[in-house]
């Protein structure tokens, strides 16, 4: 294998030679033409000769640096047996080029070929080979081991594995073993990025940019991401407008000369023009003066805008400001006093003063300030021309029906009950609506009958009424009424004597009792003077609601803390506390008018608790300063909240926990507000004097909003307030209590 490499080197240094012998030839055929040439030709063109020479030598020396080709060319050669034999027994061999190459694997290689640029003429033996140069990035390093294709197997018991460019030897590289390799792989987090070229005994280590190629390649995708495969077809000739892709065609003749047509339309436009037919804009003139305190609406460059509307101006300064105004102008000491008085809005700007000259004229003091307030006015204050819609005012407002349509309501006092001797506080109306009961702060409790206005029955209880409420069964006319610490149970008589039989049954109490555990709360005593139970509480009840069977009575006591409100069992003669915690000082409470739904509300808000799941449903937020009294929808999904700032809110427990209207009704704290059983009214009552009904319907279908709508105001007397309101059970009645002692009843 040896030889057979030595003889393609031998091949390959002969050609070389063979190059090199034609140089003196090719020189002496130049002096020979110049001798023949001489007789006819000057001395000028010895000169361009030696030149012709010199480019010569540095070609052919160029041609010796030509690579040589892959060896399969080389191999294929003595194929090709004509391109050898062509050449007969002439030495001349400028069709034969040789090439000198490295190879993929990095061996020097040879290659024999044939190139198109021989000739078969003599004369042209100065033609020469150009060498084709390769664009690719593996000649730009040269191999290291020049055995070619010599399989690195001879090598196996050599210390050498080739021989470099200068005919060196390459000796071997000492190898690690597996357990070193393994080792080393094991702390390199970049091993697996090497490989070892056994051609050249070295280790390569492959960069991020190699391994993005691989990836690429192995996916079937372009090696460089910046090549678009999928290009748009770009052409290299614009056919649009041409008939023909190209055209040799001289250029026509009336492409040099005038147009005559041309000149006809020019003759005329020029007679128009000095006939005065065709005029011209004239430039635009500036204006020689203009208005130093003008508007500027009146410029037209500023106009252009249609939005565009021009910044106010500035007061002019007049008299006042004057360094010496008139007497007139000059305020006196009492009008610079009363200024002061003034608000800050309505006083003058500026007080006149008077100085003998200018000179003696300070510096005015709000200089700056007027001017940054007025650089702030021009520049921020947006000045935008909005167009005006013509709409009526009217159609914007809600259409509400008439209140003569929505009849029968309360419109006059009717019957005034007269027996209290102060303000009566509250009152309660009976489920058959026959009987009235009222409370007042002169201690006594009575009932009236609605339509004679005849008191019925009267106790003296001593102290002051907090609250009453009837029993709404109407088989049992029972009353219950807070007095400080106590809730009395009372038998009004009223009744058959059936009726009469079981009250007296259902009151009756052989001893005290106190519920284990609960006795320094609620005692449960008899109380013969009254003719009724007595409930003692260990601080002050404010409030009390009967459940819609009539056995259980709630108890709200402000000052209780956890033990605020109690709930109490008629029948059981017990009491118990909700288990619930309570968030806030408790205001009024109130059953569910047919689910076991208890409501509690506080200062700010209303919460809605289950009393069989013992859990919190529903919070109500008002967002308003103090809630004062609640009222539930006989439907029991909408309710109604009064608060001290004279505002009444609804609110639609199935839409939201805000209120669903805010009515501003009153100027001072409402006292109460109530809904009728069976119409579509409520009304509040307030401390100003006035009672509010309203017309507040509630529909089944649930996509439509409740309506409200304000009906009647009913003027009680000034500076008396209205301290209860609750409308009759069966008729659209309102019965008020005032502060004056007086309970009137207004009828439709």
């Amino acid at each position: 294998m040896e030889l057979k490499v030595s003889k393609k080197a031998t091949m390959a240094t002969t050609k070389k030679k063979n190059s090199k012998k034609e140089k003196p030839e090719n020189t002496k055929e130049i002096p020979k033409n110049t001798e023949e040439k001489k007789n006819t030709k000057k001395e000028g063109k010895d000169n361009k000769n030696l030149q012709k020479n010199k480019k010569e030598k540095k070609i052919r020396s160029s041609l010796q640096k030509i690579k040589l080709r892959d060896v399969e060319e080389e191999e294929k050669a003595p194929k090709n047996s004509k391109e050898y034999t062509e050449g007969g027994d002439s030495e001349h061999t400028s069709g034969d080029e040789v090439h000198g190459g490295v190879s993929s694997n990095g061996t020097i290689v040879a290659r024999a070929g044939s190139d198109a640029n021989t000739s078969a003429n003599d004369d042209e033996d100065n033609s020469y080979h150009s060498a084709e140069e390769s664009d690719s990035s593996e000649d730009e390093v040269a191999p290291r081991n020049t055995v070619g294709e010599v399989p690195l197997e001879f090598y196996r018991d050599e210390e050498h594995i080739g021989y470099d460019v200068t005919g060196k030897k390459i000796k071997k590289k000492e190898r690690k073993d597996q357990l070193e390799r393994f080792l080393s792989s094991v702390d390199d987090k970049k091993s697996w990025r090497r490989f070892v070229d056994e051609y050249n005994d070295e280790e390569v280590e492959l960069t991020k940019d190699e391994i993005k190629m691989i990836r690429r390649i192995m996916k079937g995708k372009t090696p460089h991401a910046e090549a678009d495969p999928y290009a748009p077809y770009v052409d290299w000739f614009d056919w649009e407008g041409k008939g023909h892709p190209l055209s040799n065609a001289p250029e026509p003749k009336r492409r040099f000369i005038p147009s005559k047509s041309e000149a006809k339309k020019i003759s005329k436009y020029v007679r128009a023009i000095r006939e005065g037919r065709i005029t011209f804009d004239k430039p635009k003139e500036k204006p020689r003066f203009y208005l130093l305190w003008g508007d500027d609406s009146s410029s037209s460059e500023k106009t252009r805008g249609l939005s565009y509307i021009p910044p106010p101006k500035a007061k002019l300064p007049g008299h006042e400001e004057a360094y010496n105004p008139s007497l007139e102008f000059i305020p006196t000491q009492e009008e610079i006093n009363s200024y002061q008085l003034m608000y800050e809005e309505d006083r003058p700007k500026f007080i006149p003063t008077r100085y003998t000259s200018l000179r003696s004229v300070p510096a005015y003091d709000n200089f700056l300030r007027e001017r940054f307030a007025r650089c702030l006015d021009l520049y921020l204050c947006p000045r935008v021309r909005k167009k005006r819609l013509n709409i009526d005012p009217e159609s914007l407002k809600t259409k509400l029906p008439e209140p003569k349509d929505l009849k029968p309501y309360p419109t006059t006092c009717y019957i005034e009950y007269k027996g209290h001797t102060d303000a009566v506080v509250t009152i309660s109306t009976e489920s058959s609506g026959q009987w009235i009961a009222s409370g007042s702060t002169d201690g006594t409790v009575r009932v009236w009958e609605v339509a004679t206005g005849r008191c019925v029955r009267v106790w003296e209880v001593g102290s002051d009424i907090r609250h009453v409420a009837w029993n709404p069964l109407p088989h049992q006319p029972i009353l219950a009424v807070s007095v400080d610490q106590d809730v009395l149970i009372l038998d009004t008589g009223l009744g058959s004597e059936e009726q009469q039989g079981k009250i007296r049954d259902l009151l009756r109490m052989e001893k005290p009792t106190a519920e284990s555990g609960e006795a320094a709360i609620v005692s449960w005593l008899p109380d013969d003077k009254l003719g009724g139970l007595r409930l003692k509480h260990f601080k002050s009840v404010t409030s009390i609601e009967w459940h819609r069977r009539g056995d259980y009575l709630s108890a709200v006591i402000p000052a209780g803390e956890s033990r605020a409100i109690m709930i109490h069992q008629l029948s059981k003669k017990g009491s118990q506390r909700i288990p619930f915690k309570l968030h806030g000082l408790p205001v009024s409470t109130a059953f569910h008018p047919s689910r076991s739904i208890f409501f509690i509300s506080t200062k700010k808000n209303v919460r809605v608790y289950d009393l069989l799941k013992e859990k919190l449903i529903k919070r109500l937020d008002t967002n308003l300063r103090e809630v004062s009294c609640i009222a539930v929808h006989p439907g029991g999904d909408n309710m109604i909240v009064g608060t001290r700032e004279g505002k009444l809110c609804w609110f639609d427990m199935d839409l939201s926990s805000t209120p669903y209207k805010v009515l501003k009704a009153h100027s001072k704290d409402i006292t109460n507000v109530a809904f009728h059983r069976s119409y579509p009214l409520f009304a509040s009552c307030s401390e100003d004097g006035k009672a509010y009904v309203f017309h507040g319907m509630v529909y089944s279908d649930l996509n439509k909003n409740p309506l409200i709508v304000p009906l009647r105001i009913l003027q009680e007397q000034k500076g008396k307030g209205v301290l209860d309101c609750k409308f009759h059970p069966r008729q659209p009645w309102l019965f008020t209590a005032g502060s004056d002692s007086v309970i009137k009843l207004y009828c439709h």
